[in-house]
């Protein structure tokens, strides 16, 4: 059998044993989950306000429920120009790259050399190979070779081809495509994953900065009131109906009231900065835009849940997580590929001349043929080790997306609570801050008629400023509660190329 049916015979082998794969088969685990969400309101009377329901959702855009122009605007210009996005979209095409490297282990490696040489030597010994030129000596003749006076020049141009492949016979290739193909699914899912996170931060922050702004509507409404309630406290004092004291009194509430205001406007500034640069801007870049105040949204009256079920189809870091136990599982086949021998074929061109001009011609050329086979028969435990390392990583794999999945249902389970809970607090909140409304008035007739003192307006005033300041904060903590509960479901991302929806040109 020549060598080259040998060669063939062997790649032919390679071939058909390729088709084996070492390691475990992944497949994606299947975790019980409850039927439904047990922190569900039963009734109006739990969840006054807004009532999650187990219908479908669709929580793509979550934040379009809330009817808030200004609100969609901003969310939409984060998820262009977030630099954190831009970074996750980043990796996904260096994960994407990593994928081509891997896969570059299945293809040939050809590479190219070329040599160009020039050898001068006044020694003998050069002279005696026969390959180079002799310079003359005295009266035109050859030098001697045994005088000292003779020179050689050897001159040689070689250009070669060789290629090497490595037949992936026990799949350790094929399982690092598998490894870095699940990994570029992970860097989507972390994307994802931001986009929910940078979704909800904009939207807390906007509520924050609404909510400010109404507490500083409701502290300038009291202020003025405040200042109506001195002079007329000012004026039955030179009536001398009351003392100074009444005086000084409402001078003391007035001045208490107002001192609330500055620490309002820095949250205020804070809150714009913020935003700004959530959006991947400076942050007064959004000042202008923000600077009209405006009362902070309504929470929707109906809020699809869905169910248990949905949060391993909705939440990115869950799906991260089960690609990463994919990854992981595939590491094993590749550590364990490195136990069983590497079949190499490789194949060599090379044609070599003293001259140029027949560096080409067919008695320049030389070619070889050859196959290798090697095996790791002793290495001290070391690739045994490494797999077993590889097992214990998958195993982490495997724990770190059970716990995904517990903690995203802990998530939703907490939001529904919270949520709920809150609506109530507010109706409640709203029912004191009527009741404090209507002892005021009451309160003042009582003192213009003499019938009580002015401590009793005093306390009235009071208290309705704390009445208002609590539903105003009460309400965004409303807001927030229903943000952290769409975060929990999973909503705010977008299913199409998303290393593309953010500015990564």
């Amino acid at each position: 059998m020549t060598l080259d049916r040998r060669l063939a015979t062997l790649l032919g082998a390679a071939m058909a044993l390729s088709a084996c794969t070492v390691g475990p088969r992944y497949k994606k685990p299947e975790l019980p989950t409850p039927t439904a969400y047990h922190s569900l309101p039963s009734g109006r009377d739990d969840a006054p306000l807004s009532q999650p329901q187990t219908g479908a959702a669709d929580l793509t855009q979550w934040w379009t429920q809330f009817h808030d122009p200004q609100l969609e605007s901003l969310i939409a210009r984060a998820l262009k120009a977030n630099l954190d996005l831009q970074a996750a979209a980043s990796r996904i095409r260096q994960a994407r790259e990593q994928e081509l490297v891997a896969g570059a282990g299945l293809l040939p490696s050809v590479s190219a050399s070329g040599v160009g040489a020039r050898i001068h030597s006044n020694s003998n010994p050069l002279a005696a190979l026969g390959a180079g030129s002799q310079t003359s000596g005295p009266g035109g003749q050859p030098g001697s070779s045994s005088s000292g006076g003779s020179s050689t020049t050897l001159k040689l141009y070689s250009v070669g081809f060789d290629a090497t492949w490595e037949a992936d016979v026990f799949g350790g290739t094929r399982r690092g495509i598998e490894a870095a193909r699940a990994n570029t699914e992970a860097a989507v899912w972390q994307l994802r994953d931001g986009q929910i996170s940078l979704s909800a931060e904009v939207a807390n922050t906007y509520m924050s900065l609404r909510s400010t702004q109404s507490r500083m509507a409701i502290l300038r409404e009291s202020t003025q009131h405040q200042r109506e309630l001195l002079d007329l406290a000012a004026a039955r004092a030179h009536a001398g109906f009351v003392t100074e004291l009444d005086v000084n009194q409402q001078r003391s509430q007035l001045s208490a009231t107002s001192a609330q205001l500055p620490q309002l406007e820095t949250q205020e500034r804070a809150s714009v900065h913020a935003l700004g640069v959530l959006l991947g801007f400076e942050p007064d870049a959004v000042a202008g835009e923000l600077a009209a105040a405006a009362s902070l949204p309504p929470v929707p009256t109906s809020l699809p849940v869905g169910l248990p079920s949905d949060l391993l189809r909705r939440r990115p870091d869950v799906r991260r997580a089960e690609r990463q136990l994919a990854a992981a599982t595939a590491e094993v086949g590749v550590a364990v590929a490195n136990l069983y021998p590497k079949f190499n074929l490789l194949a060599a061109v090379n044609v070599a001349s003293n001259s140029v001009g027949n560096l080409f011609e067919s008695r320049s050329l030389s070619n070889a043929e050859g196959g290798l086979i090697s095996w790791p028969l002793f290495q001290g435990g070391r690739l045994k080790a490494n797999v077993r390392v590889t097992a214990e990583q998958e195993t982490q794999a495997y724990l770190a997306y059970r716990k995904s999945v517990l903690s995203a249902l802990q998530d939703a389970e907490d939001a529904l609570t919270r949520y709920d809970a809150e609506q109530r607090r507010l109706t409640s909140l709203r029912e004191s801050q009527a009741a404090a409304n209507s002892s005021l008035h009451i309160a003042e007739e009582q003192y213009r008629a003499g019938l009580v003192t002015f401590i009793n307006v005093l306390t009235a005033s009071a208290t309705l400023l704390t009445a208002q300041d609590q539903v105003a904060q009460s309400q965004q903590t409303l807001a927030q509660d229903l943000i952290s509960l769409y975060k929990a479901l999973g909503g705010g991302w977008n299913a199409v190329g998303p290393e593309n929806s953010v500015a990564s040109e």
